[in-house]
């Protein structure tokens, strides 16, 4: 059980997304220090992530020392595994304290019941032939020998492949994940709210059932990112221009499902 109220963002790809990407990032984080309970990170982060034994990539030094300070204030922060920052351990488990969590999850968020995925493999068809790739790259003998490489050769290795991932924009626009969603609230009809991101499309939707899913959109793009509360859930813009710094795009009252 998560307590609200609870920020949620995705898909920020530190390292080649734009300098002002981790500037906002470190504010939303000091935001999170006396405005959430919890904060999760549903995937992708970093462009790269992986641990050697002794070495950590360099480019997440900034964010990772907000995320353990956050933590440090109480605050939980749950990190959810994308397809580019799926081989977590100790450093963010232990140095940095979060929860790091690889594949569906599922509890209550600010009373919400709740099912949290990033969405990578998710599509039936259009996504089968990457998850026959991605049973390759989290194999644990493909992991260890990977490990063995420089980091620098390691790095650049995995930079060069992730940059076509990184870039493609799904050619539905998302609606292939929002029928994902769809099928997962009507699979479930206690469900009341169903997170993920991956496609870098911002949006908040209703199943007939009364549930809800929903993207925080992509931060590389734009600083947007999902807030629940007890009472609802918003779509809101990290807009420093605004009376109280944030600017609402959309919300869904929570008495508005029927539960």
């Amino acid at each position: 059980m998560l307590h609200g109220p609870c920020f949620v963002l995705s898909d920020a790809h530190l390292g080649p997304a734009p300098a002002e990407a981790e500037t906002s990032l470190l504010a939303l984080l000091e935001r999170a220090k006396t405005e959430a309970k919890t904060v999760i990170l549903n995937g992708d982060m970093f462009d790269f992530w992986f641990e050697w034994k002794h070495v950590m990539p360099r480019v997440g030094f900034r964010a990772l020392a907000a995320i353990a300070a956050l933590r440090e204030s109480g605050v939980e922060v749950l990190w959810i595994a994308g397809n580019h920052d799926c081989w977590g351990g100790e450093i963010l488990t232990r140095d940095v304290g979060v929860t790091y969590h690889v594949g569906p999850w599922a509890g209550t968020i600010a009373g919400w019941k709740v099912l949290i995925e990033h969405g990578d493999g998710l599509r039936d068809k259009e996504d089968a032939p990457y998850r026959r790739l991605r049973a390759v790259l989290r194999n644990p003998f493909a992991i260890w020998l990977f490990r063995w490489l420089h980091p620098d050769v390691a790095t650049w290795i995995a930079l060069r492949t992730s940059h076509t991932s990184r870039n493609m924009r799904p050619r539905d626009r998302g609606e292939g994940l929002a029928r994902v969603a769809m099928e997962r609230l009507a699979a479930d009809k206690s469900l009341q709210l169903f997170l993920y991101g991956h496609s870098h499309e911002a949006v908040i939707g209703e199943h007939a059932t009364g549930g809800l899913f929903a993207n925080p959109g992509a931060w590389m793009d734009a600083p947007t990112f999902l807030r629940i509360t007890d009472e609802k859930l918003e779509l809101v813009d990290l807009h420093a221009g605004t009376p109280g710094g944030v600017r609402v795009i959309t919300d869904r009252q929570k008495s508005a499902i029927g539960r």
